[in-house]
């Protein structure tokens, strides 16, 4: 791991690449510091595609990003390398060198990837998107089986800073593919300070929709965005003034 950059641990194989921006080590400035991969933002567009560029440059890409414009959905697209922003959140690649990337200030990035390394995706799995089923969503479009695709999630908002009211428990068991998988989401929920208010754990919301569809090799999920303010955006420690990290993958 640099400043810059973080590489996911965990066993795929030597054809999948896969990185996570941090905060530090950029052009950004302000509230955006430093390493700021949004345009979306108010950050300056010559300060984020500078971003881009040497995240780009660190990887070692030759094709174009699949950016996306995530409005907390369950679409999943194909990634494309012409260089235009789709909207979706998620995108998946069996090409060469085409990196799959999402954006993140507390919402769960998860890459997959086939044990063959020949298919890749990334997924932006807020708990919108995560109720409603968009891993499943991001499985569908792989042709490996799920006993043959493995998980990394990436750096999310931890359990003890993530307080929702009870709608957001409701969403999840409306989506619950079993009576298995409904109480693991009751498992990863526990009362909240408010009334009717639960402290919700995305990364065993988001195992529990990876096993309810039948992967069982997850990795990651030891991150805390707005407890490690040094090292990460957080949209719920700062507000709307934030920047975002970019969590990708690719076929090498």
């Amino acid at each position: 791991m640099t400043d810059s950059f973080i590489t996911p641990q965990w066993p795929a194989p030597q054809t999948v690449g896969a990185v996570v921006t941090t905060r530090k080590g950029g052009n950004s400035g302000g509230a955006f510091a430093s390493n700021n991969l949004a345009l979306h933002v108010e950050d300056s567009p010559q300060a984020v595609e500078a971003n881009r560029e040497a995240m780009a440059a660190h990887c070692g890409w030759h094709k174009q990003p699949q950016w996306l414009e995530q409005i907390h959905g369950v679409k999943v697209l194909k990634a494309q390398d012409d260089g235009l922003v789709r909207t979706a959140d998620g995108s998946y690649s069996r090409e060469m060198g085409l990196p799959c990337v999402v954006l993140t200030a507390d919402c769960l990035p998860v890459l997959l990837c086939s044990k063959s390394g020949d298919e890749v995706a990334a997924v932006h799995a807020g708990w919108r998107s995560l109720a409603r089923g968009i891993i499943p969503r991001a499985l569908d479009k792989l042709n490996a089986q799920a006993d043959d695709v493995m998980a990394w999630l990436g750096p999310a908002i931890g359990p003890e800073h993530f307080e929702v009211g009870v709608d957001v428990l409701e969403a999840f068991f409306k989506h619950a593919q079993s009576d298995t998988h409904t109480d693991a989401i009751a498992a990863a929920m526990r009362p909240g300070l408010k009334p009717m208010h639960f402290y919700a754990d995305l990364y065993a919301l988001a195992r529990a929709s990876l096993n309810a569809c039948g992967v069982t090799q997850i990795y990651g999920g030891d991150f805390c965005t707005y407890r490690d303010s040094e090292q990460f955006y957080s949209y719920r420690r700062d507000g709307k003034n934030t920047g975002r990290m970019a969590t990708a993958i690719w076929i090498k």
